[in-house]
């Protein structure tokens, strides 16, 4: 009897066993599973107020992707002027200095040289030679008309007059070039001095001479800069050459002042990329301003506008595991994690791209990460 009875005991305490385990395991096997997926998360209604989650729909938009590049004040070729005397001598004056104002026109320096007045001389003799040889080609064309004087001297005096029609071409060529006008030279101005004048309105960058030093053709004397065509010249990375175009606004500030904006637009974008993967966009200010010089290292802000897509705020859009999501609303409080591919982010908006997400989808639009943050608690506790 005791031995049935100890039988019995053990049997229904078997029984009550076996029921415990099959009512626990079947939830632990639901709650498995979606901590194995990861991606269902609900909220009370209190719970989604108090986390401060807002619920939307995606927009479609164009969202302005804007670039901030690096780069520097730069001159084009034309408003940077290396200054030359074609002629050799000496300089015998100049009250030039590095950051003078000139104005076209103006008096550089005086240059001094003998062959100054040899120049002049030789243009004021082949000048009046070739007065004669006019007038005497004139002459024997009258007397061959007649026949008073043969051909062959009529081609003579024309030769003549051609060689010093020539050497009067050339002799004049050679004073404009050192800034002697050959209409208002006589025997009574000749000068042994020749001023050497700026070609542009500006400043002058450099003074490469000193009074008393003879100088050659080939010695630069001044460096002048026009400053008005200075252009902004940035540094733009490959992967984002695509999105930039001629006429694009640009902004620009200095390290030391950002709140002093300047405005310009893309007027060239380079061809070539450098061993750093970049090319130059060079930009045209809209202004000249005289506190920009060349040189100056200055950053600058392009907005270029990307194509229609669905555009989410920033606050709809979480980071997890090297992948971002958001959070589809299933049913009220029920939010499935939808992992999309991100576009350009601009002033708080996020392009985003995913297959099941449409115009119409519902999502958490503001504080998506107190979502995420449920998921992976849970997950963990699991």
């Amino acid at each position: 009897m005791k031995t049935f009875l100890h039988s019995l005991v053990l049997l229904l305490l078997a029984a009550a066993c076996g029921s415990n385990d099959t009512h626990d395991t079947a939830p632990k096997a639901d709650a498995g599973q979606d901590a194995a997926s990861g991606t269902r998360v609900s909220f009370t209604e209190n719970q989604i107020s108090n986390a401060g989650i807002t619920i939307g729909i995606p927009t479609e938009e164009n969202l302005g992707q804007t670039l901030t590049l690096q780069g520097q004040i730069d001159l084009p070729p034309q408003s940077n002027v290396s200054l030359s005397f074609p002629l050799g001598g000496y300089l015998r004056s100049t009250s030039m200095l590095p950051g003078m104002h000139v104005r076209k026109g103006q008096v550089l320096g005086i240059m001094e040289d003998l062959q100054y007045i040899q120049l002049q001389q030789d243009y004021l003799t082949a000048r009046e030679a070739l007065t004669l040889a006019q007038t005497e080609y004139a002459r024997q064309k009258e007397l061959n008309a007649s026949k008073a004087a043969s051909d062959k001297v009529l081609q003579q005096a024309k030769a003549e007059m051609e060689k010093e029609l020539i050497l009067t071409s050339a002799l004049q060529q050679k004073l404009e070039l050192i800034g002697i006008a050959p209409a208002n030279l006589t025997a009574e101005n000749i000068s042994r001095r020749v001023a050497i004048t700026s070609p542009i309105d500006g400043y002058v960058a450099r003074v490469n001479v000193n009074v008393g030093r003879y100088t050659t053709p080939t010695d630069v004397l001044f460096e002048l800069v026009d400053p008005r065509d200075i252009h902004l010249v940035l540094n733009v990375f490959e992967k984002d050459l695509g999105v930039l175009a001629i006429g694009q606004h640009v902004t620009a500030y200095t390290n030391n002042d950002p709140s002093k904006r300047y405005t310009a637009e893309i007027l060239l974008i380079g061809k070539n990329l450098d061993a750093d993967r970049t090319a130059e966009v060079h930009c045209h200010f809209h202004r000249y301003d005289a506190a920009l010089v060349p040189g100056m290292f200055m950053n600058g802000e392009i907005t270029a506008t990307g194509r229609k897509a669905l555009t989410v705020p920033e606050g709809a859009v979480v980071r997890w595991e090297n992948k971002y999501y958001i959070f589809v609303e299933k049913s009220a409080g029920t939010f499935t994690m939808v992992e999309v591919r991100t576009g350009v982010s601009s002033q708080g908006k996020q392009t985003i791209e995913a297959e099941t997400v449409t115009a119409q989808t519902r999502i958490a639009t503001h504080n998506a990460y107190a979502l995420l943050m449920k998921i992976k608690n849970e997950a963990e506790e699991d």
